[in-house]
């Protein structure tokens, strides 16, 4: 049986600099009118449930998140190029996604909470694009709840290339292990982010790593 490998882009691939967070701050006061004056937490969670959160902290009941997404990911394509001036890929990064990519009992995806296009530009921007199978991503727009993202990741691939997968979901939050888990998926945690590797172990990741540094290591815990 193949491998899934579902990756989590932001803290776990690379680091966007705030790229993201201003274009949503900026397209939030657009479509609304509102001043932005809520910060939530944006680590591990979908795009989807974090918009339900600001609106409703915001007091705002006319505007819906597809009317809201369009306007963010305008945003977000318009000052892309500071991705690469103010982001940063993580340690080993690109040598574990070529090792991967290399072997044919291995597929690659994405299943983040970021909205598709924010996704693939992220990726996009540190020339990454090509390591992954993103027609089978799982997006911020699929779902509010992370562990569907990981369901929907699995059935697109599963029907794209007619066979059952292994799924392996590699995050660097909580959120990440929970929804892998949720889905009998093989998690692993990288400490790439705010959250310690003792609370990525205690949340029931099957292997925790500080980053993805020791690229040999790090092949043979995804490839178990």
């Amino acid at each position: 049986m193949r491998r899934l490998v579902m990756w989590d882009v932001d803290y776990t691939l690379l680091r966007g600099g705030g790229v993201a967070g201003r274009a949503w701050k900026r397209a939030f006061t657009e479509v609304t009118g509102l001043p932005w004056r809520s910060d939530p937490q944006f680590g591990g969670r979908t795009d989807m449930d974090i918009c339900v959160e600001v609106f409703a902290a915001h007091g705002v009941t006319d505007c819906t998140p597809e009317r809201f997404f369009i306007r963010y990911v305008e945003n977000f394509l318009a000052v892309r190029h500071e991705l690469g001036e103010q982001g940063a890929l993580m340690p080993g990064v690109r040598d574990v996604l070529g090792r991967l990519g290399d072997d044919p009992t291995v597929v690659q995806t994405l299943v983040t909470g970021n909205v598709p296009e924010v996704a693939r530009a992220k990726v996009a921007a540190f020339d990454l694009a090509d390591s992954f199978d993103a027609e089978v991503g799982g997006y911020g727009t699929d779902d509010a709840v992370r562990a569907t993202l990981v369901r929907r990741s699995l059935e697109r691939a599963e029907a794209k290339y007619g066979e059952r997968f292994a799924p392996v979901v590699v995050g660097d939050t909580v959120h990440d292990v929970t929804a892998a888990l949720a889905n009998h998926a093989y998690a692993v945690g990288v400490a790439t982010g705010s959250t310690k590797m003792a609370d990525l172990a205690l949340a029931g990741a099957h292997a925790v790593l500080p980053d993805l540094s020791d690229v040999e290591a790090t092949v043979r815990i995804l490839k178990l």
